[in-house]
């Protein structure tokens, strides 16, 4: 595919352009060529990237090849009914778990209250759910931090290549390139057209520490409950290169017969990385082989109502499935309960407000460890 770009405006002779033709010898900036080759006909490919230095002609390589993915959001709605609104409920939050935009309140607000970052990503869940067949993404990652990028670019890739379509992404950041692992890549810098996976994601070195609730301020503000410290809790934090990205807590039911994870936590800008799933799977097997303050071997339960992590653990040959419960405690129940705990202790019963009622789809799973053939 052979494309010729050709642009032409006014060649301006003011005192200050034409002082500018003067100093710097240029006899006029109106015209702009490029030639490029692109030998991506065969379709056997999925992501496309151009890359290259801004005024290089990356948009208009784009705009040669397709329109601009650039989608109108309602200023009305939040995310989560913006993004195909006749679409599976499931498929959404897959979408925007995929992506790397798993923190739930984001999902209730509306495209306008997002951060950079945050709109960065929602709008790749939202052509992931979309996928149409041919996609031309401009400003690739341009208005994110470099870290939200890199890992960003690398969760959108594993997605788009499980939703089908081609995508090509303009970006003036080469630090991108190894996170999308594409299957072409022209640089307009330097003409040069690559074809084939050449590239590799870099791995990310975890490292996981037994520590106690300071580190739980960092992560609150990103859980979708807002509940006291889990009793007798010891806690775990996932780090890489020194930074905690990721938390989570372990107590055990009455009588030490099993251990309980909750307060599973993985930072915004990591979110999409896979480190949650692996981070959740060293300490359960930890607590497994009886690595804990009780020097006992115990399975771990956890559970959760997020559905992208409820899909993932059953897709994860180390869990396995136990419970799912449609609606919370009977809060008629949990009232009376605690009134009667209230008496006794000789307080006044009708502080009593009771929990649950609420419709949250909670499902449980219990750590098993690896399959004995792949032990």
């Amino acid at each position: 595919m052979r494309l010729a770009i050709r642009h032409h405006c006014s060649d301006y002779d003011t005192y200050r352009a034409s002082r500018v033709k003067s100093l710097f010898n240029v006899d006029s900036g109106a015209d702009f060529s490029l030639d490029v080759e692109l030998p991506i006909e065969d379709n056997d490919w999925k992501i496309g990237v151009a890359v290259g230095p801004s005024g290089s002609g990356k948009s208009s390589i784009g705009a040669k090849l397709g329109n601009a993915y650039a989608p109108t959001w309602p200023s009305d709605k939040p995310i989560i009914d913006a993004i195909a609104p006749a679409g599976d409920f499931n498929a959404v939050t897959a979408a925007l778990s995929a992506v790397g935009l798993g923190s739930v309140p984001t999902w209730l607000r509306p495209f306008g209250a997002l951060s950079n970052g945050e709109r960065f990503r929602a709008t790749l869940a939202r052509l992931v759910c979309e996928a149409p067949t041919f996609a031309v993404v401009d400003e690739f990652s341009s208005v994110v931090d470099r870290q939200i990028a890199r890992i960003g670019a690398g969760a959108f890739a594993k997605a788009w290549r499980r939703a089908g379509g081609k995508v090509v992404l303009l970006s003036c950041h080469y630090d991108i390139l190894d996170w999308l692992e594409p299957d072409w890549v022209f640089d307009t810098a330097s003409g040069q057209f690559d074809r084939g996976r050449l590239r590799r994601r870099p791995k990310l070195e975890m490292s996981v520490h037994a520590t106690n609730w300071r580190y739980w301020p960092l992560f609150e503000p990103h859980h979708y409950l807002k509940l006291p410290h889990m009793i007798a809790a010891a806690c775990y934090v996932a780090a890489i290169d020194g930074h905690p990205v990721a938390h989570l807590a372990v107590s055990t039911r009455p009588g030490l017969v099993e251990a309980r994870a909750c307060r599973l936590v993985v930072m915004p800008e990591w979110q999409g990385a896979g480190i949650g799933m692996r981070f959740l799977n060293t300490v359960c097997e930890l607590w497994r082989q009886g690595k804990n303050r009780y020097n006992k071997p115990m399975g771990t339960l956890f559970h959760t109502s997020h559905p992208g992590l409820a899909a993932a653990l059953r897709r994860d040959r180390k869990w396995t499935q136990v419970s799912a419960r449609l609606y919370g405690e009977h809060k008629g129940r949990s009232r009376q309960s605690i009134a009667t705990s209230l008496t006794r202790a000789g307080k006044e019963a009708s502080a009593a407000s009771g929990y649950g009622g609420h419709f949250r789809a909670v499902q449980g799973f219990r750590y098993l460890g690896a399959p004995p053939c792949e032990s």
